[in-house]
């Protein structure tokens, strides 16, 4: 293994980023069966189940195309992040490689962003679970819950990586069956198999006002409503570092996102649209319980509430373990305080873990005390996050590749299709994505609030990068003078 030219620490092959230090590195405590969970069960969020009806009223049945276009890029930026984490696995991903391929400003800017995005899911998701909860148990107060939840899920993540996937694993493996189960019913329904229903058609797809009733444009703005329901699909990307065999499962995971997206949204989506009209109350307010409810299922409803909650539950300790590692790897790096690169006996990062959950837990404060105005700032200025994170791992394939096929292009065992080409090709959709949310109202007001977020992070990444170099020139200087 090389040293880094700087600091004289081993470094992995096909990367800038210095290996952690003997005594402060995490441990593979995730087995396959838990990575394969964290893979399939990243892509199924609370959003799929209740925010699926707002793209819905927004593109009708069009959105099956909105979600095509989404799923697709999905699929192109997850191919570039797993030849990157197949080749060298971190616990930071995109952000250590942005960090190698792009420079220190990419590493420090898009990581903190990253870290940002994910502590504000922790009060979004927090707060939704304790929704469904308080419904259930009126006598205890709504904040209540969302304390208790959010103590339970800091506690397994602090007591070790493997109890983290533990609960992932479950919460995951409910989330697919609910997918699964649902996907039976729904087929069944549209042929007329099931007591009571008949074969529907194409009736609602091509009725009440045709497949595009809104015109073409809408399939973009439904885009809008989607894109960042894909968010989360990266995070075995960053797990796949402590798992024990990091290249197969990230390998796996990514030949594997086509079917996930493929299955689970457009496969579910388009069942919600056949069967019932786009235009209807029911599906707006809660397109699967509709849908449920529509074919004679008794108590879809609860039932559902439950499975959000599963999904609710399973982002929260997703956000907790994303935002920690990713903390963790900017101490690594020098980026965050040296306090986040430090491991309990467990292999766990406990300061970044807590560090995190009080961020989290001041967002869930405002969340209840000014949910329009500073929390409301919080979620738009985080809200167009997904879509820097994926350019920048678009950028940083461009070069990483050069790079490994360089220094050990052995480590190649995943490889993006057609590069460079639909590595453009996807940047270029991005890029459109964000020109498109400018002409709308609410997606203007995120992109401008997150990229004067993405503007305060670099300004400090300008900051950090200077006084590193002053303290490096001091020491050079130093150590001259003493030789």
């Amino acid at each position: 293994m090389r040293t880094d030219s700087t600091t004289g620490t081993p470094v992995r092959p096909g990367s800038g980023t210095p290996a952690p230090a003997a005594g402060g590195h995490l441990q593979a405590g995730l087995k396959n069966r838990h990575l394969s969970m964290i893979a399939i069960g990243g892509v199924i969020g609370a959003g799929l189940f209740v925010g699926s009806g707002a793209g819905i009223a927004a593109a009708g049945p069009g959105i099956l195309l909105s979600y095509a276009l989404a799923g697709t890029l999905v699929v192109l930026v997850m191919r570039m992040l797993g030849e990157m984490a197949a080749a060298d696995p971190q616990s930071g991903s995109f952000s250590a490689y942005a960090d190698r391929a792009l420079g220190r400003w990419a590493g420090f800017t898009i990581g903190w962003l990253y870290w940002f995005f994910w502590v504000v899911v922790l009060a979004v998701e927090a707060t939704a679970g304790a929704k469904i909860l308080h419904n259930w148990l009126p006598a205890v107060p709504q904040w209540g819950f969302a304390l208790l939840v959010m103590a339970i899920l800091t506690s397994t993540n602090l007591f070790s990586v493997a109890s983290y996937g533990e609960f992932e694993f479950w919460f995951a493996g409910i989330k697919v069956v609910a997918i699964a189960a649902f996907l039976v019913i729904g087929v069944l329904a549209v042929f007329g198999l099931l007591p009571g229903t008949h074969a529907v058609g194409t009736s609602n797809l091509t009725g009440h006002g045709g497949f595009l009733p809104h015109g073409v444009g809408a399939v973009f703005t439904g885009m809008l409503t989607v894109v960042f329901a894909f968010m989360g699909s990266e995070i075995v990307t960053l797990a796949a570092g402590e798992s024990e065999d990091p290249e197969r499962a990230v390998s796996k995971a990514t030949n594997s996102v086509i079917w996930r997206i493929g299955i689970f949204y457009l496969g579910s989506i388009a069942l919600v649209v056949t069967l019932l009209p786009w235009n209807s109350a029911s599906v707006k307010i809660s397109p699967y319980v509709a849908v449920l409810q529509h074919v004679g299922i008794p108590g879809a409803a609860p039932v559902m509430d439950l499975i959000v909650l599963t999904a609710v539950l399973s982002c929260l300790n997703s956000g907790m373990y994303t935002a920690s590692r990713m903390a963790f790897s900017l101490g690594q790096r020098g980026d965050a305080p040296k306090a986040f690169a430090k491991v309990t006996a467990r292999g766990v990062p406990r300061t970044a873990i807590l560090s995190s959950v009080v961020f989290g837990f001041v967002a869930v404060f405002f969340n209840y005390t000014s949910p329009n105005t500073v929390f409301q700032f919080l979620l738009n200025s985080s809200g167009a996050v997904a879509l820097f994170v994926w350019l920048v791992i678009c950028f940083s394939q461009l070069r990483m590749r050069k790079i490994l096929e360089r220094e050990s292009p052995e480590r190649l065992t995943v490889r993006m299709w057609l590069y460079p080409y639909l590595t453009w090709a996807a940047i270029g959709l991005i890029t459109f994505v964000v020109a498109y949310m400018f002409t709308d109202h609410d997606g203007r007001i995120q992109m401008i609030l997150s990229l004067v977020a993405a503007a305060v992070v670099l300004v400090a990444a300008r900051i950090v990068g200077s006084r590193r170099r002053a303290v490096e020139a001091a020491e050079a200087s130093e150590e001259t003078t003493t030789a």
